[in-house]
């Protein structure tokens, strides 16, 4: 009895500790946790397609590439897939670029030993388009000539509520937020809170006070340029101007949207 308890206790997994308080968060494209989760069936090219996410979080500015040599000298990934052989960063690498999770440019003439410079970045057309402006004679595919070619994301399939942004792209919803975060969705368009977020980030603002000044700016001045969604250009009362509801409207400032009619 004594002996199979000590087996038992060599086959277990370690326990996780938990996550820390103040845990940083990263953004990860929800189709991971919905129809490509349901669709990858290799452990090590699940692995590898996470810890890629996570490196290229990392980087810094745009665009956002990993190349294989940064791959193959990253220790958790190394560690990670090490039961799978020796080969099995790039061939996890591979995987994940037939499946179109990652896109892959072959940089460059091959050397003597016939190899060549590789760069990773998540599957987006931006991405793919970046890559391919990396140099003249770059090289970029979403999957292997013998596969079929997989079906492009598309974002508005899947589209993300508030709080799911808000959870990607700066982290744990606080019950205290979660009322702010569902006022601010029937206030705006959902076009215009993407949009801010996606600012926010490119500005390495992860923060909400920062994003819904975004969206107050955008009520008040115009999205685009002066432009408001449906209406002409928004012009400034003056300092002395009637500011009163009724007034507003005849000054040029718009209307509050409204989900229900899909108007201002």
């Amino acid at each position: 009895m004594k002996s199979n308890a000590n087996s038992n206790a060599a086959t277990a997994p370690q326990r996780f500790p938990g996550f820390p308080r103040g845990v940083r968060s990263i953004g990860v494209p929800a189709p991971m946790f919905g129809e490509l989760l349901t669709r990858i069936d290799d452990l090590a090219e699940l692995k590898c397609a996470l810890r890629m996410i996570w490196l290229l979080q990392q980087k810094r500015g745009l665009p956002r590439f990993v190349s294989l040599q940064e791959a193959l000298a990253d220790r958790v990934l190394t560690s990670a897939l090490a039961p799978y052989g020796p080969d099995a960063v790039q061939n996890a690498l591979d995987a994940c670029a037939r499946r179109g999770v990652l896109a892959m440019a072959a940089i460059g003439n091959a050397n003597a030993n016939g190899e060549q410079e590789y760069l990773y970045a998540l599957n987006t057309e931006a991405d793919r388009l970046a890559l391919s402006r990396v140099a003249d004679n770059a090289v970029v595919v979403g999957y292997s000539d013998a596969h079929d070619a997989p079906l492009p994301w598309d974002p508005s399939a899947e589209r993300l509520n508030i709080f799911a942004l808000y959870e990607a792209n700066i982290g744990l919803l606080s019950p205290m937020l979660a009322e702010e975060l569902k006022d601010a969705e029937t206030r705006y368009p959902t076009e215009w809170i993407e949009d801010a977020f996606g600012e926010a980030a490119a500005q390495n603002k992860r923060n909400w006070r920062y994003i819904s000044r975004i969206l107050e700016r955008w009520e008040r001045e115009g999205k685009s340029g002066g432009q408001f969604y449906g209406r002409g250009p928004v012009n400034r009362p003056p300092p002395n101007a009637n500011t009163s509801p009724a007034a507003g409207a005849a000054n040029g400032k718009p209307e509050r949207y409204s989900k229900q009619t899909n108007r201002y």
